[in-house]
């Protein structure tokens, strides 16, 4: 798929398009649209913005209720990749998997096969639905902020304070669960300063043991009391075991994925 039949919105720093190889109708990704961006209040303002357009889309379109995040920090996935998307490129990209009631695949069988058998979605299937999604993303975006700075679209100022924004939990040798520490059930209630707080949990993860990178889950609670849950599991390319298998064999990822 060319680049310009992929790309379904262009944001101020942010781009909503289609990844090379969708391997589900929902399955869509948020990139920086300038690898050299930093990752600071403007642009995580704008990628929740972002964030917020496209899940409104894919429940206009695909009637899309549901949507787990997948990404790597310093990792790109080797060999048969189970478990994780392939690498669109060095520039830091956000998959984005979407559910709804009679999808016809999961994200989760499609991860499950090596990167090389997943059959995915084709150019003429996607047709149709990336043209909705388009129109649907250009209707949601009022005109006032077209091109408008991002910390204007918020309309606040960072947050500063003592206490803490994030915590952080050991969940296995190589697995760490971050989450809000106020009560945050969607991503859409997270603040851009909570955003920037997580980033800056995930950079501080230690790297000892060799690990170089991590894979990372994202997922919004599955009710009212649940909070969202960033699941970083740390990944070497020396390690002897796929720790992904693991984790989405537990409850809480299996649901959102499989």
């Amino acid at each position: 798929m060319v680049t310009s039949r992929r790309l379904l919105y262009r944001s101020a720093f942010w781009e909503i398009a289609r990844p090379r190889h969708p391997l589900t109708a929902g399955h869509v990704v948020i990139r920086l649209s300038d690898p050299a961006t930093e990752f600071a209040h403007p642009s995580a303002t704008d990628w929740l913005f972002c964030h917020g357009l496209v899940r409104a889309a894919l429940a206009d379109v695909l009637g899309a209720t549901r949507c787990a995040i997948m990404f790597a920090y310093q990792w790109h996935p080797l060999g048969s990749a189970i478990g994780e998307p392939v690498a669109e490129s060095s520039t830091p990209t956000f998959h984005l998997f979407s559910r709804w009631d009679g999808e016809t695949t999961t994200p989760g069988h499609q991860l499950s096969l090596p990167a090389h058998r997943r059959a995915g979605e084709t150019d003429h299937d996607l047709e149709a639905t990336d043209a909705a999604l388009r129109e649907a993303l250009r209707l949601a975006v009022p005109e006032t902020m077209v091109g408008s700075d991002a910390t204007v679209r918020a309309g606040v100022e960072p947050l500063s304070g003592p206490e803490p924004l994030v915590r952080a939990v050991d969940a296995g040798p190589r697995h760490t669960i971050l989450e809000p520490v106020r009560n945050v059930a969607a991503i859409s209630e997270v603040r851009p300063v909570e955003l920037l707080a997580m980033g800056a949990a995930l950079t501080a993860l230690p790297r000892t043991g060799g690990f170089s990178g991590v894979s990372c889950v994202a997922l919004e609670g599955a009710g009212t009391s649940a909070p969202v849950r960033v699941h970083a599991v740390r990944r070497s390319a020396a390690e002897d075991h796929n720790p992904l298998e693991d984790l989405f064999n537990s409850p809480e990822v299996s649901l959102a994925l499989l």
